[in-house]
């Protein structure tokens, strides 16, 4: 992928699959409604299958691994198609992991002294988590002074009356947020509505609150 996960769309959602026949008309609903990019949270054991299913069923999806914790599960993203990962925070191992799989990576950070350890390392593009509970906007606007070559895909605690705050910000390429994934419209199966919230959250631009 010669685009960075971060330019793809405003937002990337992240989803959680707990049965697998969900996984692709609910990543066709997020295409249609303009959110290509699809983080698949490794948080059920569905996981790896639902995205082997995007990514041969959903070609013009660009479908992720997400809460990726250790070297062995950066393998088996790969093995089932995943085309970028995200982890909520990092290590040596497991950055190593994701550096070696050749995919674009999220590594998780929430303080300054991670962010300057990844760019020490050659990494430029983070996950920041969570980003609510870690200082919003305010401390993604202190970063962005001394280090601009960082730049953040804020994910935990945003929805979408805060995401344009975040999107305003010169640090930050995307947010990521599951808001267009209700449970209940998720257990109806309910795909028209997921993709009308998922074109709400598209058009999300920087500064203008949605109404």
């Amino acid at each position: 992928m010669t685009v960075s996960v971060l330019d793809l769309s405003p937002v990337l959602p992240v989803v959680v699959v707990d049965d697998v026949a969900d996984a692709v008309p609910l990543a066709r609903a997020l295409v249609a409604g303009g959110l290509p990019a699809i983080e698949v949270t490794l948080r059920t054991p569905q996981a790896p299958e639902a995205i082997r299913a995007i990514a041969e069923e959903v070609p013009e999806a660009v479908v992720g691994a997400g809460t990726v914790l250790a070297p062995g599960q950066v393998m088996a993203s790969v093995a089932a198609g995943a085309r970028f990962l995200v982890s909520p925070g990092w290590t040596d191992a497991l950055l190593t992991a994701m550096r070696g799989s050749g995919l674009p990576f999220l590594p998780g950070v929430s303080t300054a002294s991670e962010v300057v350890a990844l760019l020490e390392r050659g990494v430029r593009e983070m996950k920041f988590f969570p980003a609510q509970a870690a200082g919003g906007t305010a401390y993604l606007r202190s970063l962005s002074g001394p280090l601009p070559q960082a730049r953040f895909c804020p994910t935990g605690g945003i929805g979408p009356a805060l995401a344009p705050d975040y999107l305003a910000l010169p640090n930050v390429g995307c947010v990521g947020g599951s808001w267009m994934l209700p449970t209940d419209a998720v257990a109806a199966r309910d795909w028209p509505r997921i993709e009308r919230l998922a074109r709400e959250a598209a058009g999300l631009s920087a500064g203008a609150r949605c109404r």
